[in-house]
């Protein structure tokens, strides 16, 4: 179906910036539901799934760095020119704090597994074939220090996850007041244009 006269010719992202905002969003958005439920399971299945968690906030720290890249060298398109200029400010101030909390969660997350005690005994592989190693700086450290930092990095981890938390969700709200009260296309932004139809 068609987009309406609107919608048609919106200035969306490229379509490399679109798959790589989709695909963290959906590799976080999991990692988050994953790991929350953790006390949860099985004592057989968590183990296994702090390794996912793990395996999942490496790639996603692969995968910002490369749309930040990208977004560098590749200028995103302009926002309406009816938004207000707070909005404009809180749209742009939004985005640079998602993405430095989406920098510093997975660097946060590695920073504590390097200084665990058990390291050593269990080797870190991304989704259990790939070899990732832990940080030199930290795991040579003296026990106690070690102890320190992986309880100090624990804490900023989860404090920097109740931080997306809430910018996550005013995102979102945000995206969806412009959408459906202000009527408009901002969804249309980040989706793959239609196709034309030849017929008419």
């Amino acid at each position: 179906m068609a987009e309406t006269p609107r919608y048609a010719d919106v200035a969306r992202y490229s379509g490399v910036a679109l798959t790589l905002h989709w695909l963290v969003a959906a590799l976080v958005l999991t990692n988050f539901v994953m790991i929350w439920f953790v006390d949860r399971y099985p004592d057989a299945w968590v183990r296994p799934v702090i390794d996912m968690h793990k395996s999942l906030g490496i790639t996603v720290l692969g995968l910002v760095l490369m749309r930040l890249l990208w977004r560098a060298s590749h200028r995103p398109p302009a926002l309406p020119k009816t938004y207000a200029r707070t909005e404009r400010l809180a749209a742009h101030g939004a985005h640079a704090l998602l993405y430095a909390l989406i920098l510093l969660l997975p660097l946060s997350g590695w920073i504590h597994d390097s200084a665990w005690k058990g390291a050593a005994t269990h080797p870190m592989r991304l989704f259990w074939l790939v070899p990732w190693p832990r940080i030199s700086a930290i795991v040579n450290q003296p026990a106690a220090v070690k102890e320190n930092l992986h309880s100090f990095f624990f804490a900023v981890h989860k404090s920097l996850a109740y931080v997306f938390y809430v910018i996550f969700v005013l995102h979102v709200g945000a995206t969806l007041k412009h959408q459906f009260f202000d009527k408009e296309p901002e969804l249309q932004r980040m989706l793959p244009a239609p196709r034309r139809n030849a017929k008419t």
